[in-house]
């Protein structure tokens, strides 16, 4: 009689999609228990398909939009009883991107100071506080690019 072999762990990705200093959440619609709380657009990792290629693909079908995915954002999260984990990846937008969401109640942009105004799904809550400090991050590099727009452009005579 062979080992019983354990059953391989199922991993889920997410995108936390950083634009303009912001991150885009996704307020679920089901199952029941789960509705109207809050999370990242992402889904399971096919068999044979990479995990950034798997944020790729659900973002193509949750959002309408292609993007370019980045680091691993946060923990992993052990989801399921320990039968799957959660890893969030940033990504961006590609050039002229608007996210539309067949799946979600809603979606929200939100700053570093807005993280708390919704109700994340518990999974997400190491992520969201690993994201606040990079959002913060980014805001103010947006804020200093935006500074130096304003000074290197040609004054009026």
């Amino acid at each position: 009689m062979s080992p019983e072999r354990p059953n391989p762990v199922q991993v889920i990705v997410g995108a936390a999609i950083v634009a303009d200093g912001r991150v885009l959440a996704c307020a679920r619609t089901r199952p029941p228990e789960l509705a109207g709380l809050w999370e990242f657009p992402g889904g399971k990792v096919e068999p044979g398909e990479s995990e950034r290629d798997a944020v790729v693909r659900e973002c193509r079908e949750e959002l309408d939009v292609e993007v370019e995915v980045a680091e691993q954002v946060g923990p992993s999260a052990p989801l399921a009883g320990g039968h799957a984990v959660l890893r969030v990846y940033r990504a961006s937008l590609r050039a002229g991107a608007v996210p539309r969401s067949s799946e979600h109640g809603e979606l929200r942009w939100l700053a570093a100071d807005e993280l708390d105004t919704v109700p994340w799904l518990p999974a997400d809550a190491p992520i969201v506080a690993a994201l606040r400090p990079l959002l913060r991050e980014a805001a103010a590099a947006d804020r200093a690019r935006d500074a130096g727009r304003r000074r290197s452009a040609p004054r009026p005579s």
